[in-house]
């Protein structure tokens, strides 16, 4: 990898650090309901990328599935996580996707896993319940129990991608945004009718509007984007154990820009447990190559 490209992933992974740091402020912080700001980033999405809905794919059904996993129904439970657990400990047991989409292509497509790979699967997750375990309690962390369900469900759409006509990152982002607004602002009006939506993010005035426009054009557009140009010019597996400079920029902004305090619980916890991930990505999955990008871009061959 040449270094160019080598500045462009480290500015992917950084905005994807980021954009948990910023969604932990605006749901946590700033008080905008998870659910309605999900529902304001794929309305953004949709608009943004209006473009890319043409042409229309074959198998709208499947599509449709694959844009609740991937997501509204991922990113509600994200961001439901992120209102309630530090952006430091999501970042890391966010990661937990790799090892889920492991699993299920050993489960569904027949991909064999040997010994090393078996422990890694076994760090990663022993990492993660490490952090979301309160040492004293024994109590579970339960907006990290969220972040856990939220990479279960996008690897689980990563699964049905194999049963989609080839498609473009691009156009799975335009089609994710347009199937994934009006789910979440329905059940947003169910659930968190009360918290007015519309006047806390009106309100939260010219930062929270920043923010979303970030998580629309800096994650999206450019995150995805720059990292779908990487795709096609490196093989998937030099790229993925490069992306865990992700949960790293992320535990580090977190820290510095929130203020969240790095215990020597989560040090350790996200030593095991991005270890583990690291030795499932250096053995690239034989049936499904793209189980190493956990949630990140799906919609990659064409």
């Amino acid at each position: 990898m040449n270094f160019r490209d080598f500045v462009l992933l480290a500015a992917v992974c950084f905005v994807w650090g980021l954009n948990l740091v910023v969604t932990r402020w605006v749901v946590a912080d700033a008080g905008v309901p998870p659910l309605f700001f999900a529902a304001m980033r794929f309305v953004g999405i949709a608009l943004v990328l209006l473009w890319f809905l043409r042409p229309i794919p074959k198998n709208l059904g499947t599509l449709f599935l694959i844009a609740m996993g991937m997501g509204a129904v991922h990113f509600a439970l994200l961001f439901q996580g992120l209102a309630q657990a530090e952006a430091s400990a999501v970042s890391v047991v966010g990661q937990l996707g790799v090892p889920f989409s492991t699993l299920m292509s050993m489960a569904f497509l027949g991909e064999v896993v040997g010994w090393r790979r078996g422990l890694g699967i076994m760090l990663a997750f022993a990492g993660a319940i490490l952090i979301a375990v309160d040492p004293q309690t024994f109590q579970l962390s339960f907006g990290l129990v969220y972040v856990v369900f939220a990479a279960l469900v996008a690897s689980g759409a990563g699964i049905l991608m194999k049963r989609m006509p080839s498609i473009s990152a691009m156009q799975m982002q335009a089609w994710i945004g347009l199937f994934s607004f009006a789910p979440l602002f329905a059940v947003s009006g169910l659930v968190e009718g009360d918290q007015n939506g519309w006047g806390a993010f009106v309100e939260g005035g010219w930062l929270v509007w920043l923010a979303a426009a970030f998580a629309v054009l800096g994650v999206s557009v450019f995150g995805h984007g720059g990292f779908y140009t990487l795709i096609k010019k490196y093989d998937i597996s030099l790229l993925s154990p490069l992306t865990l400079m992700t949960p790293i920029w992320g535990v580090v902004l977190s820290v510095v820009l929130l203020g969240e305090v790095l215990t020597l619980q989560l040090v350790v916890g996200a030593a095991i447990s991005l270890g583990g991930v690291f030795v499932i990505l250096i053995r690239p999955n034989q049936v499904m190559p793209e189980a190493a990008l956990g949630d990140k871009v799906r919609g990659t061959r064409e």
